[in-house]
């Protein structure tokens, strides 16, 4: 008999973990982005930082390549991320 319904069970078992985990994560992570948005609105500065976005899907693409990632899909995920938080910012400051 195949041991491939328990080797299965055991992926999915550590998939499923994984998963959670990036949900704790961005969560963390938006926390800290809105904390940003608040203190950007407070200081009159806009929601959106070029700059800082171009770094930061540098940053990721590298980091994705090191990791074995498709750097395409990590500058997708990034984008979708920074998008988010865009509009997060924006609704701070039209508060």
């Amino acid at each position: 008999m195949s041991d491939a319904p328990a080797e299965l069970a055991r992926l999915r078992g550590s998939i499923d973990n994984i998963d959670a985990a990036l949900v704790h994560l961005l969560a963390e992570r938006f926390k800290c982005t809105q904390a940003v948005g608040r203190l950007k609105a407070d200081a009159g500065m806009p929601p959106a930082d070029p700059a800082r976005e171009e770094r930061q899907i540098a940053r990721l693409r590298a980091l994705a390549d090191d990791a074995g990632l498709d750097p395409e899909f990590a500058e997708k995920f990034i984008n979708f991320v920074i998008a988010e938080v865009i509009r997060h910012h924006e609704a701070i400051a039209s508060e």
